[in-house]
């Protein structure tokens, strides 16, 4: 079986450019986990790395199938330079390694909570999942492995985690939509939600 964690960076590199830093975090029986960041203008992204390495499992199932089930990377994209976003590296970590260490399957419309702001001063705890293939394409892997999809991130104050909550994810970005919302910006606020 081909490690497809070569192949996941080759997509990323080919969509986002070259990497202008790197960090690895290592939770305790977990996989490594890299966050690679790329600088585009004024765009910083930011990208795990070894999340894609093992399928995620359903937590029901009696026993993870290391072959089949889906794979996916996150990615967080932010305005550069309004705030200290590089502290991002470990809660984006820790979200990556939560297939891992709490058996939950990642996937769009799903919230995703660090229980502290993403960055210092952020008004973020948690992050929407969105659908993938926008901004980097699905990376097929051989039969009989899943593709791996590039997740991206939208971060939500609180009050949009509890409203999300009540109304559905598509209901959120809706309301982020017809606000004209920067999703980018690293300080925005809440969108009315009334």
């Amino acid at each position: 079986m081909a490690d497809v964690l070569p192949l996941v960076e080759a997509r990323l590199r080919g969509a986002l450019g070259e990497p202008d830093a790197r960090a690895a975090v290592t939770f305790l029986g977990t996989d490594r986990i890299e966050v690679l960041r790329f600088t585009d203008g004024d765009v910083v992204r930011y990208a795990t790395l070894g999340m894609s390495a093992q399928p995620m499992s359903d937590p029901t199932a009696m026993l993870a199938d290391p072959v089949k089930g889906p794979r996916a990377e996150l990615v967080l994209s932010v305005r550069a330079g309004l705030a200290d976003t590089d502290k991002v590296l470990r809660p984006l970590a820790v979200l990556a390694a939560s297939p891992q260490v709490e058996g939950v399957v990642v996937a769009p419309g799903a919230s995703l909570d660090v229980g502290e702001p993403l960055w210092p001063g952020a008004p973020y705890t948690s992050v929407l999942v969105a659908e993938p293939g926008g901004l980097v394409e699905d990376l097929e892997l051989d039969e009989p492995l899943d593709p791996v999809h590039f997740l991206p991130l939208l971060p939500m104050t609180p009050n949009e985690a509890a409203w999300k909550r009540v109304h559905g994810a598509q209901a959120l970005q809706e309301r982020w939509l017809t606000s004209g919302t920067d999703l980018r910006d690293p300080s925005r606020k809440s969108v009315p939600l009334d």
